[in-house]
């Protein structure tokens, strides 16, 4: 590996870093796109039991422990029981924009890599020619070994930069799918809340249980 890097030429140094790059935001994304972490589905049922039960304060509490983009998505609904469906869904889409957001982060660094990676490995290309006419102009074409150097740099870089963009390319489209998704099925979990939420709603304090008075 290290004698390729040395016989591609100075060029190899930043499609390295590339593809550096894109594997740990490949791994990063991997981690933080995990459905359970984000739309875990016990959040969900035992949310809409609780707005079910009118104890909006203890579903409040239960959204603001999960620390997800549902359960930060869900509690904007819940801020907003029972002021009219329109309300609901205005607050909740303002919370999904952002959580959208999030979501989405980090993947266009994919699809820069997939760009750049081989327009380097072509900048090479064309470097690596350069010098091979070089030696040509001076020595002319009676010595092969002395071209050698020049058209290895410009097959290594090109190799080198496709190596790195094709993978980093097909994650770019694999996050982009799977971020569509996630934030579409957020989307219809919203409207569904929206709509449990759009009736009044008696809030039961923390507190105080169904069936008991205060002291």
């Amino acid at each position: 590996m290290y004698q390729y890097l040395v016989k591609g030429g100075i060029l190899m140094v930043p499609i390295l870093l590339c593809s550096v790059v894109g594997l740990a935001v490949f791994f990063e994304r991997l981690w933080t796109l995990r459905l359970g972490r984000n739309i875990p589905r016990d959040l969900l049922r035992r949310c809409e039991d609780l707005v079910r039960r009118g104890l909006i304060e203890d579903a409040m509490a239960l959204c603001r422990r999960s620390r997800s983009p549902t359960g930060r998505v869900l509690q904007a609904a819940l801020k907003n029981a029972g002021q009219g469906r329109e309300a609901i869904k205005e607050s909740v889409q303002e919370v999904g924009r952002r959580e959208a957001a999030h979501l989405e982060r980090y993947v266009g660094v994919l699809g820069t890599v997939a760009n750049v990676s081989p327009l380097l490995g072509l900048l090479g290309t064309v470097s690596g020619m350069i010098k091979a006419f070089t030696v040509i102009s001076v020595q002319g074409v009676g010595n092969p070994a002395s071209l050698a150097g020049g058209i290895s740099e410009a097959l290594i870089t090109t190799a080198a930069g496709l190596t790195v963009a094709i993978p980093a390319f097909v994650a770019y489209r694999y996050f982009i799918g799977k971020t569509d998704r996630l934030i579409l099925e957020l989307e219809q979990h919203a409207i569904h809340f929206v709509d449990l939420l759009k009736q009044p709603v008696a809030r039961v304090p923390l507190e105080v249980q169904p069936g008991t008075r205060e002291a």
